[in-house]
This record gives structure tokens, sequence and C-alpha cells, in this order.
């Protein structure tokens, strides 16, 4: 029973997004996570999805690649990206899915979840890519952090009560992980509200996606004693991450 990990799927088997045009490593980038997948991932395993699963504009827009991705082995947790304009209510889509014969997802939106030895925390974060506009006088982008931290403070919470639990339940403590779509640190860029919340919660890793095309950059990174793994599907190559115990 292991965990796995690969964000940004970016399927569009209900609409036309082709993702060839963005590199080599997306030419049939469907058939890869389908073989990677079905080579790594046992039915009794889980893979967290970080955010961009589907192009797919709506629920219905979006169901193909639902029931693709239900169709794989394992259990998937889901979490919001910046593409995923399907996303709804968490009472929306559990009904959705519920109405559509999908069984095998879930998702993580202000909670937390225990899975095997690990408990999963996490949200969207926040990514400001244009690093021109990044000022501590900029109204929206303080708000945008200021709700996404809360929301991370909101699912470490919750990790922390379920730990809690089950240290003095069975008499251990699971290592609480976050994953983010967005990367709190990458490269020049330093998020240092959503850093500063991991760090007080004493988070040890941490996993990101969305950054897409590059290549050449270590696939983790330390900072504020917190190793930052890039889990973008075009990154791993389409193959997910085992999750190994510390």
């Amino acid at each position: 029973m292991s965990v796995f990990v690969m964000a940004d799927l970016h399927l569009s088997l209900g609409t036309n997004k082709p993702m060839d045009k963005f590199g080599a490593r997306w030419k049939n980038h469907t058939e890869k996570i389908r073989e990677n997948w079905l080579a790594a991932v046992a039915d009794t395993d889980t893979v967290i999805i970080p955010g961009d699963l589907s192009w797919g504009i709506n629920l219905e827009e979006a169901l193909p690649d639902f029931h693709f991705v239900d169709d794989l082995p394992g259990k998937k947790i889901l979490l919001k990206g910046n593409h995923d304009y399907w996303w709804d209510t968490v009472t929306k889509m559990n009904a959705f899915f519920s109405a559509n014969g999908i069984t095998t997802m879930s998702f993580l939106h202000n909670s937390a979840v225990r899975c095997e030895d690990f408990i999963v925390c996490g949200s969207r974060g926040w990514y400001n890519e244009d690093k021109k506009v990044i000022t501590q006088n900029d109204v929206d982008t303080k708000k945008l952090i200021a709700r996404e931290v809360g929301r991370i403070k909101t699912s470490l919470d919750a990790g922390r009560a379920i730990r809690e639990t089950v240290a003095a339940e069975q008499g251990f403590s699971p290592e609480m992980l976050v994953f983010l779509h967005f990367p709190p640190y990458f490269k020049g860029y330093i998020c240092d509200e959503i850093i500063l919340e991991l760090y007080r919660y004493g988070i040890a890793r941490c996993y990101f996606g969305h950054i897409h095309g590059v290549y050449d950059v270590p696939a983790v990174r330390r900072y504020m004693d917190i190793d930052f793994y890039n889990i973008a599907g075009d990154f791993l190559n389409f193959v997910p991450l085992k999750i190994e115990k510390a």
C-alpha cells in the first residue's frame, strides 16, 4: 500500500486541447500516463493529484477525463489547480461523481486525510509568475496569498488533529506532507507567507506542480529546512512519484 504523487495531467478527452505543442514530453502524454500508471500503481495504492487534471470547463465536459483516471488503479486524492475550471463545491463534485459511477476519487479542500504512514494536507497555493509585479503593496496579490495561507492553515490544523488522534490511539505520529499546485519556492521566487506557515507546522516535505518545460533544475531543493519537490507531470515524464517514508 504505497502513496504516489503526480500533478498536471492536463487531460482533454472531452475537449480539444492537444498538449504536444508544448514540447516532446507531451507527445502522446495521455497514453504515457496510462502505461506508466499501470506499471507503477496497484489497486491498494493511493495517488495524489495536486491540480490541473482536466481541461474541461465544467464537470460534464471533464467527465471523460474523470472516467479515465477513475479506471486507473488505486485511490486518487484531487486538489485544485489554476486550470481546473470544472472545480465546484465539494458537495456538488461528490454528487456528480456519485451520479456518474466514479468511485476511486476524492477531494482535498480545507481538509486533511490520513494515507498510510502519512497525513495529506494542502491547497492550491499561489504563484505570481510576473516577478516585476511582486510587491508588498500589491493589494490583490496580498489578498490571494492571505486566502491561500488561511486554507493551508485550515488543512494543517485538520492534519494535526488527525496526527494527535493516531498518536493517542496507535502510539506513533504520521508525517504531515503538504501538496500545492503552485510552487512556494522555485528558482528566484519565494512565497514567504506560505513557507513560514509550513515551517511553523514543522513540515519537512512539500510537493508542487504547475511548472512546465523546465527540466534543467533539481527535482528537490531545500529551503527553511523544507524539501520542495517538483512533481509536474511533464517534469516526471508522466511517471508517478512514489513517496518513501522519511
